[in-house]
């Protein structure tokens, strides 16, 4: 993108400072991360995800950030969801399908 005025930087500056707002607010927020790589999708990690994002919003918890990542080498295990606690150390559970999670 060409810069053609101060006004385009202005913009620039603030969708990136956007950026690392939301950034470190991921670092200080409760996350849960859902394996989607093939063998997770197979194993049924698309279901796991939505549950998890539905029961996030049946309790109002806008305080944990949900994603998804590709295939972590655990495939007997899918799927597999991370919880990371912000200070505190992963938890990896595995086998989580939408009735557990």
């Amino acid at each position: 993108m060409a810069l053609k005025s101060l006004d385009d930087l202005a913009k620039i500056r603030e969708k990136a400072q956007a950026m690392l707002r939301l950034r470190n607010a991921a670092e200080d927020s409760t996350r849960i991360v859902v394996c989607m790589g093939t063998c997770g999708l197979a194993a049924g990690a698309r279901e796991t995800l939505q549950a998890i994002m539905e029961e996030l919003s049946k309790r109002n918890r806008t305080d944990v950030i949900v994603t998804q990542t590709d295939c972590i080498g655990l495939c007997v295990y899918e799927p597999v969801v991370d919880v990371i606690v912000s200070g505190q150390s992963r938890v990896r559970y595995g086998r989580i399908n939408a009735e557990r999670a």
